[in-house]
This record gives structure tokens, sequence and C-alpha cells, in this order.
């Protein structure tokens, strides 16, 4: 898997790349060494960038550039146990290595969006990550073997508990730093 070329076929033609993913290894190592790790970088190296040069201090950006890609990868496999979790719920097949692969290529978008932080101002862009959803979407009923018109309902679920976590997390986090 060359990664510009699957950049470019997840984010172009999605429908055809997912059946091309179906029939490739979900092994979770194999998948965060040449995708996720590398991918989930580009946010945290922006806000780094961007929040060093706006006044946070070389320092602090940093930790909070490692915070964002600590997050992110943690965010991908918690996405995957959620993902993996529900298919039953929407007539799917349970399928850790499917659900792991859903959950990497689906947030494509969402990572590449993070290239805005770079300019704090315009992080505002990063909403063209919402694209994920849609790339989950597609997604769903390819890998985890959910019937198509149960894949809205599936993907709604899963947005919905990450909302949900995230804002757990985040309750967590500001209760511990203050």
């Amino acid at each position: 898997m060359n990664l510009v070329e699957r950049v470019k076929a997840i984010l172009l033609t999605p429908q055809t790349e997912w059946t091309v993913i179906a029939g490739e290894t979900g092994d979770a190592n194999f998948l965060f060494r040449n995708y996720v790790g590398i991918l989930a970088a580009v946010p945290a190296v922006a806000a780094f960038l961007g929040y060093s040069f706006a006044g946070l201090g070389v320092g602090r950006a940093l930790i909070f550039g490692i915070f964002i890609y600590v997050m992110h990868c943690i965010g991908w496999y918690v996405l995957a146990l959620i993902i993996d979790a529900l298919a039953p719920t929407f007539g799917g097949s349970k399928n850790q290595e499917n659900a792991l692969k859903l959950a990497a290529y689906s947030e494509t978008a969402a990572w590449l969006a993070g290239i805005f932080q770079i300019i704090p101002v315009l992080g505002i862009l990063s909403i063209l990550g919402l694209y994920s959803i849609y790339l989950l979407w597609l997604g769903i009923p390819v890998l985890m073997k959910t019937a198509p018109d149960r894949a809205t309902g599936y993907t709604a679920a899963v947005v919905v508990i990450v909302i949900l976590l995230a804002i757990v997390v985040r309750a967590i986090l500001m209760t511990i730093i203050l």
C-alpha cells in the first residue's frame, strides 16, 4: 500500500477503495506503522507549529502537539472497538481487523483537515474533516457486513458514542488540569 495513493483513493473514490481495503490485512501494528501513525501526526505537527508561532511557547506547544498525537492514536483504536461492538446491533459481523481498517481509513479526512491548525485562526476549516463521517458511512456495509439501509443508523450511533466519550474525556482532563 502506497500511503499517498491510498489517501487519494479513499478521499476521491471511496466506494471502490473500500472494496480494495476489504481484501487487505487489518493488523493493528501494520495499520499503525503504515497509516495511522503517519496521518495522525498531521494535526499534531500543525498544532505544534501553529501554537509555537502564535505565542504559546515552544515547550507548551510541543506538549500540546504530543497530546494531540497520542489522543488521535488512542482515538483510532477506541473508534475501532466501538465499531466492532456495535456491528451485531445493526445486523453486521463482529470483525476486529475490519473495524481497525474502517476506523483508520475513515479518519483520513479528519486527520488531513488538521493541517489548518498550522494557522490557528484557520482552525475552523478543520470542519472539512466531517467528510470522515461520510467515509465511515460508505465503509460500514463493506467492512462490517451491515445491510446498506442500516448504515445510517450504525454511523449515527458511532458518531454519538464518540462525541459522548470526547465530552467525558474532556471533562476529566479539565478536572485534572484545573
